[in-house]
């Protein structure tokens, strides 16, 4: 019974997210598939605006894909600092490059398989390549707009990334799942913020009023 209620609430929302957002889309700037990677990496615990801050300098230094396997990790985190978490992101992003280069010719993997087994590359990392790199849809990529987004609207009763992306799946037909992150993020940010706030009058709180009074803890 859950299940269908939320179906049906789920549709609702993403209709009127559509209407909203219709040209929401990946807000990181990038060339290559590899400056998505790169990108999307640097932006965990980041805000995309800081990410393209830094990628503007970066890809500018680092304009080939070989660039990134020559370069020492204390210097490119330096480069990389601002985006916070430096030391593990350049560590990862450095032990990448190698891999993607011994094992898949220099190219960026295109399954979600090879992908998560690349450091630093989790479902919601490969779910994002995969969708604007290779246009595969396999999943949807859960971040914390779209965890505070799927508990304020009780699409889920778990807390965890994995569980929600799979309990959204679920209820959302495959056709809309390529796009619904990115209208979920800009509604986050342009709509109904994580900070505590009067939403009762908001778009998508009139569908379902009880999501007014519920406010998901950060983690």
């Amino acid at each position: 019974m859950k299940e269908i209620e939320r179906k049906k609430r789920i549709l609702k929302l993403n209709n009127v997210l559509k209407r909203l957002f219709p040209d929401a889309k990946i807000a990181l700037k990038y060339k290559t598939n590899w400056e998505l990677l790169v990108a999307v990496v640097l932006s965990a615990q980041s805000t995309d605006k800081q990410v393209n801050k830094v990628t503007e300098k970066l890809f500018k230094k680092y304009k080939s894909f070989e660039d990134y396997l020559k370069v020492d990790v204390r210097e490119f985190e330096e480069d990389i600092r601002s985006t916070g978490f430096y030391h593990t992101k350049a560590k990862n992003i450095l032990a990448t490059a190698k891999i993607i280069k011994e094992k898949n010719k220099s190219k960026v993997p295109n399954t979600m398989q090879e992908l998560t087994e690349l450091k630093g590359v989790a479902r919601k990392t490969a779910n994002i390549i995969l969708s604007n790199a290779f246009g595969k849809v396999e999943g949807i990529a859960v971040d914390t707009h779209v965890r505070r987004f799927a508990l304020k609207f009780d699409l889920t009763d778990s807390r965890d990334p994995k569980k929600i992306e799979q309990d959204l799946m679920a209820i959302l037909p495959k056709t809309q799942w390529a796009n619904f992150s990115y209208r979920v993020i800009e509604y986050g940010r342009q709509v109904c913020t994580a900070r505590k706030h009067e939403c009762l009058g908001h778009p998508l709180t009139k569908i379902y009023t009880k999501a007014a009074n519920i406010w998901p803890r950060a983690k």
